[in-house]
């Protein structure tokens, strides 16, 4: 229980975060180049930040309730700093460092305490957060500071159940913690990370160019907010059932969720302004996002003996530079050659595929 209110609230600060502080941001004059800037520090923040535990660092509780605290620090900051670039810049960033230590901790536990089997049914929590989150603030976001006030709130939430996360950490972390080594080697495993990093550098159209792309089609804006909530609650099925395929090779499970993330990104080029196909298109977010994720955390939290570092690094490469990557590629790509936008992001994934593919051969040869 103590698990599912952390995603919930975690996962509404994001969604605080992505749908609605650009929209602020712009209404209190900052232009686009600077909102982009404000935007970019985050993710870099956590792309960089798991380096800085190779050398000796750990993530364990007291960094954890650091991370806690920083966290509410930066929520607090926004209101003084909205209006200075450089000092909101700052704390953004403070809260992109909170942020990305405390989620890797919590999925350690998670995978630790209930097992890969029952990690979806906790974790659909984060999703329903997110949608209700956007569903309620959109009906109060009267000014700038309505959306800081729900982030401060969500944060404080959140850092509270935190607290009690860590508390039900497995009673032998510390011990295990004695006997971890540093055995991620990047470059030796380069085609694995590389093939986690391209398939979220795929998503960067569809979290950032979506809305835009479909309402340039014709499509109503109404609708394609029903197309990103069907696409969510497909998400949350998914969580709950996705225990049972979890016994099957991951390797292969994350092969065939690639494969549909691509074929997901053609339908979405090839058929535009076809609503039926957009629905479908939406409801293999199920296989792209809800199972890949979990196949590919529960896949590194047994394939490396430092599981937290392991955690970090899924979120900084994977999440921070793919994201970071993604958006910037997909922003050019969309001013120049528009059309080509998700036929790209299709190409992009399927070299995913390959180079996961090429991962799974030399890991049957070194077995």
């Amino acid at each position: 229980m103590i698990l599912s209110l952390f995603y919930y609230f975690y996962f509404s600060i994001v969604g605080i975060y992505i749908i609605f502080l650009p929209k602020v941001l712009s209404e209190v004059g900052y232009d686009a180049s600077e909102i982009g800037i404000i935007f970019a520090a985050s993710p870099l923040v956590r792309f960089i930040l798991p380096f800085l535990f190779m050398r000796g660092m750990r993530l364990n509780a007291v960094v954890f309730k650091f991370s806690l605290l920083l966290a509410i620090l930066s929520a607090i900051a926004f209101y003084f700093s909205l209006e200075s670039f450089y000092l909101l810049l700052a704390s953004n960033v403070a809260l992109g460092i909170g942020m990305s230590l405390m989620l890797p901790y919590v999925e350690v536990i998670a995978l630790d305490s209930i097992g890969k089997e029952m990690y979806g049914k906790v974790r659909l929590f984060g999703s329903v957060g997110f949608i209700v989150v956007a569903l309620v603030l959109v009906k109060f976001l009267s000014s700038a500071y309505v959306a800081l006030d729900f982030l401060l709130f969500f944060v404080v939430f959140t850092a509270f159940v935190g607290y009690k996360v860590q508390s039900i950490a497995p009673k032998h972390e510390e011990k295990r913690a004695k006997k971890e080594t540093n055995d991620i080697n990047l470059l030796q495993d380069y085609k694995l990370w590389l093939g986690l990093l391209l398939v979220q550098m795929s998503f960067g159209a569809f979290y950032n160019f979506f809305t835009i792309y479909e309402t340039d089609y014709g499509i109503s804006l109404d609708m394609t907010i029903y197309l990103w909530s069907f696409g969510v609650l497909i998400e949350v099925i998914m969580f709950f059932v996705q225990g049972k395929f979890l016994h099957f090779n991951l390797l292969k499970i994350l092969q065939l969720t690639i494969l549909a993330t691509a074929f997901r990104w053609l339908l979405v080029f090839y058929f535009p302004q076809n609503l039926n196909v957009l629905f479908f298109a939406q409801s293999l977010h199920a296989l792209s996002f809800a199972l890949f994720h979990t196949a590919a955390i529960s896949y590194l939290f047994h394939l490396y003996k430092n599981k937290s570092l392991a955690q970090q690094f899924f979120s900084g490469i994977s999440y921070g530079l793919g994201g970071f990557s993604g958006a910037l590629l997909s922003g050019y790509i969309y001013e120049w050659y528009p059309k080509y936008l998700f036929l790209s992001s299709s190409i992009i994934v399927f070299t995913a595929f390959i180079f996961i593919s090429l991962w799974m051969r030399e890991r049957e040869l070194r077995l």
